[in-house]
């Protein structure tokens, strides 16, 4: 299994052992690390490799925000990295107790990618139509992404589970 790390983060795979599926056919991602996942499954399609699965943990979808949305979040994050990540982290786990969580270095051009991304109904399709099953997980407390938006969007092509009282980590309490 190949798993991709949200923005900022590594070594948070064991966080979501209850949703992986441990196949070395599988590919997965968290938050930003969906965005990864979704463009290595499409990699591998095109180079003619297996890929049987991609499963998406809280995918980043910031589609449905403004561009003030973003540019604060930009702002935020240029003037005052290591409190922005802070006020992320608490964000992620909220309403529960965090756990450990590993930082990365991280850049202005990720973090734009992340909010500026558009998923891409066509193209996700296409996976479908490969017979890649794509599996969405969501969390009902998830406070990061426009969650109902996200649960809209992707049922029009996935197994959408949604998980009750779960944050950004689909931790519940």
């Amino acid at each position: 299994m190949q798993f991709y790390s949200g923005f900022a983060l590594q070594d948070e795979e064991y966080l979501f052992d209850d949703f992986l599926h441990s196949s070395e056919y599988t590919i997965s991602g968290f938050s930003y690390g969906a965005i990864k996942a979704f463009h290595s499954a499409q990699k591998m399609l095109n180079m003619g490799k297996r890929v049987d699965k991609l499963q998406l943990l809280s995918p980043a979808f910031f589609q449905t925000k403004n561009d003030k949305f973003k540019r604060l979040q930009m702002l935020a994050y240029s003037k005052n990295r290591p409190e922005y990540m802070r006020q992320f982290i608490d964000t992620c786990f909220y309403p529960y107790e965090k756990k450990i969580v590993k930082l990365k270095k991280s850049s202005n051009s990720e973090l734009d990618e992340l909010l500026n991304y558009r998923w891409n109904l066509g193209e996700l399709q296409k996976l479908l139509d490969a017979s890649i099953k794509i599996e969405v997980y969501l969390g009902e407390k998830d406070n990061i992404i426009d969650i109902d938006a996200a649960r809209e969007f992707f049922l029009q092509i996935a197994t959408v589970t949604y998980i009750k009282d779960a944050n950004h980590f689909l931790q519940i309490n």
